[in-house]
């Protein structure tokens, strides 16, 4: 009985384990339906996981140069490898439904269902798991900083020698801020560029930052691209609220431990590296800072210990630049094309971003006539032309924009008045500025000039002007190009500018100067201005260097607002019409160079007159009486070699004065505002007058002596009140012999008490600002030796002087102070040989041949030229 139970008790449970084990394989196929579903809605949740994850590491690595966590990419392989294995079960789902009978309890092929349904809870289990393992928090972290990113960069040409400069001065040990400067488009940013990725050839210890700074720069931007570099921003998300002190001391704290090389890229003021945070100046690892700029006094500011000057190409890198941008086939398509392509070329000057920005333009060019017509595109209107006017200048006109104030501004476009490659003056440029009212009113000299010089020194360190020698300064083509774009109304000027200079135009074009605010038509052929033109603006009027024989009163009936006129170097011109006189508002007259011979009395009227220039007018002898005493504004008269042609008094008009003569120096005491004089003198009772009076003495710069017969010793001494003397000229002074110092004189005069002392200075400055002396036609004159005491003495001319012997005659020098004659360098004197070109007068003269010097001059032609050069007996340039 015992033996019956045991028997029955494990059949129930073979029973039991057989009939769950069967429902357990029914089930797979009875859930089959309901499985694939699940299945499929766990692989589509499962991709989604898996594509967020893949975006935020791809976030991760593109926009924070993170690298992905191996935790992270091993799950997105799983999850890859999962989803293909889900994929390849679901294909198979169809098919194994079409097997099932019973309303899905039981199948037609039940052994196969039934391993498909296993296999499909299983993968369904599999893609749950996976899924609830594919959260996490973070997907990437900042792998190893590396110490060189390169930047992107392009091939260039011609900056190899610049680059290999800057190379060198940055590997010197002393040299621990460098900056470089030019204008914009010369090529500074890709220099730094070079330099940045040229520390990934070497094998070094410097971790390389690279900054872009440009015109909005502030601390805090700075800061930010600094903390970026070095990785402070990724420690912890509040680092860029925090303040700029805080800013500081991390960004300090990090550079303090490393040698680094800073490069800054376009800034436009000084930065303050100790706000920023950076120990350049704490370190001594030889950590640097290299930083680009188009302002020479930002270098000054920073104070850089190496500034270097970004110049635009060479001729020879210029024409290579551009026929690389343009293409061979575009330049070899027709014989005309190369040699019109050198002329559209040279219309760059040489800037990088010019020649590369036309070059590409003309690239498509097949033909002559379309590279004739870019030619005079770019010399009438360069703004017109394919990308100049929405790229090059727009880029130009930054450094335009960042000038200091509004008169600075105009100033700046005030200079594209004149032709290109012109050297303007600096004096003459300061002259117009004054009498246009961009300078403020001054009564002295200094200040007056102090301000020009302040504003040309901006211009020159915005590198929007160019230096030319020391009294100089000219516009680069390009820059001149868009300054005219921004004068002629490029956006919001309110400057109109109508300049046609050197094209050879004949007619002024009259009917648009209504509009006109200034105009400038120099260096033409024009030859007669006639017509009643109204301009109610024009204020400005640049006409020199034109062939105009004859100027009609009535041109200047309606322009009531003309400030500025220059009809200088109308060498044809023996007119001035009476009509003149009704330019009321007239502060600026330039006659200089002109064979005017009579002045209107009608000129009294320009009351307002300030500047007032006859120079070089030889055969103006005599002036109405009463007009030069009537300019009770004149600050600047210049009438240097002024009415020097011989003129037999019985020809003397009535109610007029000779130029040169003791009356005009009468009316030259009346002018109580002069600052700036230049005159000529014919009498001795007029030179005893001009020295009487301190004003004249205190403003006079330039001074021509014509003594035909009654000079026969010129004491200098006499002259060294004259304290801004700079060019003195004696002309057929027939009796003159010597140019001497009495210096029992000088005592007399330091300790007379009746007679203005001169001013004081320095022993061997007792001619600090003559640097320039010409002696013509004295055929008794023997030597110069009061000369010798001119220390900045720049050039000296001496022609038909048969009787010269020598410069400087040492004895004469006996009863000159000890200390004088100590600093002046006479033992170094040579004699003049009789006939000799050149000559020694001190050591720090320095001799250049006489043909190469005469050529250097600008001469009408080589004829002309070449009958001039033997009339010079003796000359010396100083330097």
């Amino acid at each position: 009985m015992g033996n019956c139970i045991s028997i029955s008790l494990q059949f129930d449970a073979i029973f039991s384990n057989c009939f769950q084990s069967t429902v357990a394989q029914a089930t797979y196929v009875h859930n089959l339906k309901e499985n694939l579903k699940a299945l499929e809605k766990a692989s589509e949740e499962l991709t989604d996981v898996k594509n967020g994850l893949v975006r935020r590491v791809k976030i991760a690595e593109e926009e924070d140069q993170m690298t992905c966590l191996e935790t992270v990419q091993r799950w997105i392989s799983r999850a890859d490898a999962m989803e293909i294995e889900a994929q390849e079960l679901l294909q198979r789902g169809s098919q194994e439904s079409i097997s099932l009978c019973l309303w899905g309890c039981c199948s037609k092929n039940y052994k196969s269902s039934y391993k498909y349904g296993k296999r499909v809870l299983r993968k369904l289990a599999e893609v749950t798991d996976l899924k609830g393992e594919g959260v996490f928090e973070v997907v990437a972290e900042r792998g190893p900083i590396a110490l060189v990113v390169e930047v992107p960069d392009e091939p260039t040409v011609g900056m190899e020698p610049i680059f290999d400069l800057v190379w060198t001065n940055l590997n010197e040990e002393d040299v621990r801020i460098m900056g470089l400067y030019g204008m914009g488009g010369v090529g500074k940013t890709t220099l730094l560029r070079k330099i940045n990725n040229n520390f990934l050839n070497l094998q070094n210890e410097y971790h390389v930052i690279w900054v872009v700074v440009s015109k909005d720069q502030t601390i805090e931007n700075i800061q930010n691209s600094i903390g970026e570099e070095i990785r402070l921003s990724s420690r912890e998300d509040t680092w860029k609220n925090k303040t700029c002190q805080q800013k500081s001391k991390d960004i300090f704290n990090v550079l303090n431990k490393k040698k680094f090389i800073l490069l800054l890229d376009d800034i436009w003021e000084r930065i303050d590296l100790v706000k920023v945070g950076i120990p350049l100046r704490n370190t001594q690892n030889g950590s640097k800072l290299v930083f680009t700029t188009r302002s020479k006094d930002v270098c000054s500011r920073m104070s850089v210990d190496k500034q270097v000057e970004v110049k635009c190409l060479s001729w020879e890198e210029s024409w290579k630049l551009f026929q690389e941008k343009v293409g061979k086939e575009a330049l070899s398509v027709h014989p005309d094309i190369l040699h019109l392509a050198k002329q559209v070329a040279k219309e760059c000057g040489g800037l990088p971003l010019a020649l590369t920005t036309i070059g590409r333009a003309m690239a498509c060019k097949r033909t002559p006539q379309e590279w004739r017509y870019a030619i005079q595109i770019l010399k009438n209107s360069a703004s017109s032309f394919s990308g100049m006017g929405d790229e090059v200048f727009p880029l130009l006109k930054f450094s335009y924009d960042y000038l200091s104030s509004e008169k600075v501004r105009s100033c700046f476009l005030y200079c594209a008045l004149f032709p290109e490659d012109w050297e303007i003056r600096r004096d003459e440029l300061i002259y117009k500025w004054m009498c246009e009212g961009f300078l403020d009113e001054c009564s002295d000299f200094e200040s007056f000039q102090g301000q020009g010089y302040t504003i040309i020194g901006s211009l020159l360190y915005a590198c929007l002007l160019e230096e030319v020698g020391e009294t100089s300064v000219k516009m680069h083509d390009v820059i001149r190009d868009m300054a005219l774009w921004i004068a002629c109304g490029c956006e919001k000027a309110d400057h109109t500018f109508l300049v046609k200079t050197n094209v050879e135009l004949k007619e002024p074009m009259i009917e648009r100067w209504n509009e006109a605010k200034r105009v400038s038509l120099m260096k033409n052929c024009i030859q007669s201005l006639s017509g009643s033109p109204t301009c109610p603006n024009l204020s400005t009027l640049f006409l020199q260097k034109n062939q105009l024989l004859q100027v009609s009163g009535s041109i200047f009936e309606f322009i009531p607002k003309l400030t500025v006129l220059d009809l200088s170097e109308n060498r044809s011109l023996t007119h001035l019409p009476t009509g003149i006189s009704k330019l009321v508002s007239l502060q600026y007259l330039n006659l200089a160079s002109t064979e005017i011979k009579k002045l209107p009395r009608e000129l009294k009227n320009l009351k307002m007159l300030k500047y007032l220039n006859l120079e070089y007018l030889a055969n103006l002898n005599v002036i109405p009486e009463g007009v030069i005493s009537s300019f009770s504004r004149l600050q600047v008269l210049k009438m240097f070699c002024c009415g020097i042609t011989k003129m037999f008094v019985m020809f003397q008009e009535e109610d007029s004065v000779e130029c040169g003569s003791e009356l005009l120096v009468q009316e030259l005491e009346s002018l109580k505002h002069i600052i700036n004089l230049g005159v000529s003198i014919k009498y001795v009772t007029a030179l005893d007058r001009l020295l009487t009076s301190q004003m004249l003495l205190d403003s006079t710069q330039s001074l021509f002596l014509h003594f035909e017969s009654t000079l026969q010793f010129l004491n200098l001494s006499t002259l060294l009140r004259m304290k801004r003397l700079e060019n003195l000229h004696l002309f057929e002074c027939s009796r003159l012999e010597e140019l001497k110092i009495d210096w029992e004189w000088k005592r007399r005069e330091e300790c007379s008490s009746h007679v203005p002392s001169p001013p004081q200075c320095p022993t061997n400055h007792l001619f600090p600002s003559l640097c320039e002396v010409s002696v013509y036609f004295s055929p008794n004159l023997k030597e110069l030796t009061g000369l010798a005491f001119a220390p900045n003495l720049q050039l000296l001319l001496v022609s038909d002087c048969p009787a010269l012997e020598e410069i400087i005659r040492l004895e004469k020098l006996g009863d000159a102070p000890e200390e004088l004659i100590k600093v002046s360098g006479c033992e170094e004197l040579k004699k003049l040989p009789v006939g000799s070109t050149v000559t020694k007068v001190r050591p720090d003269l320095k001799i250049r041949g006489r043909e190469s010097w005469w050529n250097e001059l600008e001469w009408e032609d080589e004829t002309t030229r070449d009958a001039f050069l033997p009339c010079f007996d003796a000359y010396a340039i100083y330097m």
